[in-house]
């Protein structure tokens, strides 16, 4: 049998990076990315060798204490033993099928997200950009099937929805819009938590309503229950569809397997997206519609070539068990993090707000926070900032309170630090 047959065949070589010259290692990085790949990524100065629990390392050994997660991704940390028992079976089974033929995963991660939503149906894409473009793509659909003019979209000023033109032309903040105008028609932006502005740009010529519940790249905004039920009867009222974007906010970040089970009553989305924790680092996203968003969506009008593979199905369902016991510990240790974070707000004057829900946390600064962020890596933690100055927290589910306690001892060390340079001023 030709040897690319044999599976004792010995792997294609792999750079090596653990060499104990993490400078090495970086610059040999850099070199080859500043020659080969696209320049649109401003990296911090660090290269991931490997991952375990909370903890990611580099080239050299040193650990940093990963409270980004991937922007949200590594709901379970790194190497979780159930998630690599399931990946390295299930690789030497299939890896993929396309969806001109059934697999054995599908049906049975649809029917947990069923039971864990409260909708219907879903459809198995890549990404959150690419489950928004699905979405708006249904909402069109749906519009079209009532009035040709009936096409537009409302989304929320400082929203964030992806990098796709569809997802790109209905994110509020002109920063990632203005290089590739014109976009897509028909975008109507109103204020967030402003019933009023919402009520007036509503109408007959709505064909959906998209809101983030908490925004995200916007600074971990929450929206309003007031703002969320106005919006659901205005849908009502226009025969649009409510499209909730649950990509960052979902999948039990927030204590909750979505962030629009916070409120009671439960305000209930005509379609859902999400994405970033569902595989837990293996591409999937979601659209996750009820009967009435579903049915606007008919044989051959949309597809995927690698969306609900069998590799991202298997590994969404053991993390969908997982997180069923996890959603308590969630809330708990989100509370944590907050009051401790509030402690340090009582001690820094800089610090204007903590905000947020379970372990979805932002931290707005009166300054910008990239030197911050910069410290932070330094001293062995990984964050992030978003919106210029609001510090971004997406710790692992699986975080305890000695991880948390850890990161508050750095935030403190860099904020005692940051006040006697006076870098606040």
């Amino acid at each position: 049998m030709p040897r690319y047959y044999d599976a004792m065949s010995t792997a294609s070589p792999v750079p090596v990076l653990t060499d104990h010259d993490e400078t090495s290692a970086l610059d040999r990085v850099r070199a080859l990315e500043s020659e080969y790949l696209l320049q649109n990524y401003a990296r911090y100065p660090l290269v991931l060798d490997r991952g375990k629990g909370c903890y990611v390392f580099d080239p050299s050994g040193k650990r940093y204490l990963d409270f980004i997660t991937g922007i949200g991704v590594n709901a379970l940390g790194h190497a979780h033993p159930r998630l690599v028992k399931v990946i390295r079976e299930q690789a030497g089974r299939l890896l993929h099928s396309s969806n001109l033929y059934y697999n054995a995963y599908q049906g049975p991660l649809a029917e947990l997200l069923a039971k864990a939503s409260g909708l219907q149906r879903t459809f198995f894409c890549n990404s959150g950009a690419e489950s928004m473009e699905g979405a708006l793509k249904m909402a069109r659909a749906h519009g079209h099937k009532i009035d040709p003019g009936k096409y537009e979209v409302v989304a929320l000023q400082n929203s964030f929805h992806g990098r796709t033109l569809g997802a790109l032309s209905i994110t509020g903040q002109e920063k990632y819009r203005l290089d590739f105008e014109p976009l897509l028609p028909g975008a109507r932006f109103v204020p967030p938590n402003d019933e009023v502005a919402l009520e007036q740009v509503a109408g007959e010529r709505t064909a959906g309503i998209v809101l983030e519940l908490i925004q995200g790249e916007g600074g971990i905004f929450p929206l309003s229950i007031e703002y969320i039920r106005k919006a659901r009867e205005l849908a009502d009222r226009y025969d649009a569809l409510l499209i909730f974007d649950e990509i960052q906010c979902g999948v039990g970040r927030v204590g909750k397997h979505f962030a629009y089970q916070l409120f009671d009553p439960i305000v209930l989305p005509d379609v859902m997206v999400a994405a970033k924790p569902l595989a837990c680092g293996i591409p999937l996203g979601v659209i996750v519609a009820n009967e009435r968003a579903a049915k606007s969506i008919g044989s051959g009008m949309h597809g995927s070539t690698f969306g609900g593979g069998p590799l991202a199905c298997r590994v969404a369902i053991e993390f969908m068990d997982i997180l069923e016991g996890l959603l308590p510990h969630i809330e708990q240790m989100g509370r944590y993090f907050r009051a401790a974070l509030q402690e340090l707000q009582k001690q820094f004057s800089f610090i204007r707000e903590v905000r947020g829900q379970g372990l979805m946390i932002g931290v707005e600064l009166s300054f910008p926070g990239k030197q911050i962020v910069l410290d932070a890596l330094e001293q062995g933690l990984l964050i992030n900032c978003t919106h210029e100055n609001v510090l971004r927290f997406l710790p692992p589910y699986i975080a305890t309170e000695k991880e948390i306690d850890r990161a508050i001892g750095i935030l403190k060390r860099i904020f005692k630090l940051t006040a006697k340079r006076g870098d606040a001023n």
